[in-house]
Parts: C-alpha cells; sequence; structure tokens
C-alpha cells in the first residue's frame, strides 16, 4: 500500500512550477525634481529575489527626464507623473510564485563623485505587470557635483574652488528658476585626517548651478576636499569628497 501511494504521488512531485512573464517597468526620480535618464547617464536598476539575494534581472535606465509640468505640479497621493518619454527600465521576469522583489539603484552613473545608492522592495504576482500607473518609481536622494580648481591648492595662498550642482537628473539650478539657487547653500571643507581646518562657503556665480570663492587650505600634504551643498527648503543633501595634495607654495 505505501509502495502504491509513493507511486501515485510521483509524477505530481514531478510537475514542474510554470513561470509566467511578468513586465517590470523602473522608473528613478531625482528627490526634489525629475526622471534620471540618458543626459546623467542613467541609473543601474538589479532586481533580486528579495529571499535568495538570486539576480532576476539587471540594466541601467534610458530615455529623458520626463513631461516638467506633469512632474512638479503633480498632485494627490499617487499621481501619475510618468509620460513614455520619460528615462525607464523595463525587463520581463520568469517567475512563478508570488515573488518579494528587492531592487536596488545606483546612479547618476554620469556623476561618479556623487553616485548614490536606494533600494525598496514590493511583491509582483507572477503574470500582473507592474507597468500600472507609474510602474516601480524609486527616489533617489542627493545633488549632483562636479569640482573644479581642487588641483591647484597650495598652503598660504588663495585658490578658487569651483562646485557645479544640478539636481540627480542633471535639472538646473538658476536664480529664480524652478530649482532656485536661493534655495541652495554649497560650502567647501578642507580636512586632514579628519580635523577641519577651513570651511568656506561657495557663492552662486554661474548659470547653472556654479558656485565658487576662494579657499586657503593652511597646511600642506595631503588631504581632503569636501564640498556640501543642500537644499535649505527640502534638506535634500549632495557630498562630493575629492582627495587633494597641497603644496607648500
Amino acid at each position: 500500500m505505501k509502495r502504491m501511494m509513493a507511486l501515485l504521488l510521483m509524477p505530481l512531485a514531478a510537475v514542474p512550477a510554470w513561470a509566467e512573464p511578468t513586465q517590470v517597468t523602473v522608473h528613478a526620480i531625482s528627490q526634489d525634481a525629475k526622471f534620471i535618464g540618458d543626459s546623467m547617464g542613467g541609473v543601474e536598476v538589479i532586481l533580486r529575489d528579495a529571499k535568495t539575494s538570486k539576480i532576476l534581472a539587471k540594466g541601467i535606465t534610458a530615455g529623458g527626464t520626463g513631461d516638467t509640468m506633469k512632474i512638479m505640479e503633480a498632485a494627490g497621493r499617487s499621481p501619475m507623473r510618468t509620460t513614455p518619454d520619460a528615462a525607464h527600465f523595463s525587463t520581463k521576469l520568469d517567475i512563478s510564485i508570488p515573488t518579494l522583489v528587492k531592487i536596488e539603484l545606483r546612479g547618476p552613473l554620469g556623476r561618479p563623485l556623487t553616485t548614490q545608492r536606494a533600494t525598496s522592495e514590493r511583491w509582483l504576482v507572477p503574470g500582473i505587470s507592474a507597468v500600472a500607473g507609474d510602474g516601480w518609481v524609486v527616489e533617489l536622494p542627493g545633488l549632483a557635483i562636479e569640482v573644479d580648481g581642487a588641483s591647484a591648492l597650495t598652503a598660504s595662498r588663495a585658490v578658487t574652488i569651483t562646485a557645479k550642482v544640478a539636481l540627480m537628473c542633471g535639472c538646473p539650478i538658476t536664480p529664480g528658476g524652478l530649482w532656485d539657487a536661493a534655495d541652495y547653500e554649497v560650502t567647501a571643507e578642507l580636512r586632514r585626517k579628519g580635523q577641519l581646518y577651513e570651511r568656506t562657503p561657495l557663492t552662486f556665480s554661474v548659470v547653472p548651478g556654479q558656485f565658487s570663492s576662494a579657499i586657503t587650505p593652511g597646511f600642506s600634504g595631503n588631504g581632503e576636499l569636501w564640498i556640501v551643498a543642500r537644499n535649505r527648503r527640502t534638506g535634500n543633501t549632495g557630498v562630493a569628497l575629492v582627495p587633494v595634495r597641497i603644496s607648500k607654495r
């Protein structure tokens, strides 16, 4: 009898769990601003099984920053902000059971000094696409910063440091603009082995998003130049760290 039951159960155990293609569309959106795509090198997207960490799919967001007014004037708890041209990564996952999926974002890839990461999780169900509404939107905080002048630092001489600051989507900071320069404060800090030697505020100088000021290191040798940019109104903050070699004269 036991042998007969075992034989009857064998075919059932051998039946595979058929995977169903499940469409997923991912958008990475800059805090305070728009979608992150081609103009900033895109954002790396990795989708994993949250339980096993197995990679299910990966790629890079591609496309434009989206419709400015539709995004920036969106209202309500779950507003529709995407348009067909908005940067995204689309893929099909082959899953056979409801799966908790973890997403990992890294970007913008075109601004390596200020690349940041963000993660999120959600359940995906076989055969039910995750494209309704805006699909899967994950916010990437921070500000994109490029630094000029760090290679010419001298211990006792003032050197102009320039920081080019933008939103993570590349959206421009301008006086009186949608991303108003008056809302941002930018500082340059010189540190050595963790000790702060000099902190200088950088003032807005050139459109778009260029902040600059002279700074005198006060020491020679290896050090670190930190650029800290912050939106006073929203608190969104970006930091760029540049190792520097400061000459004696």
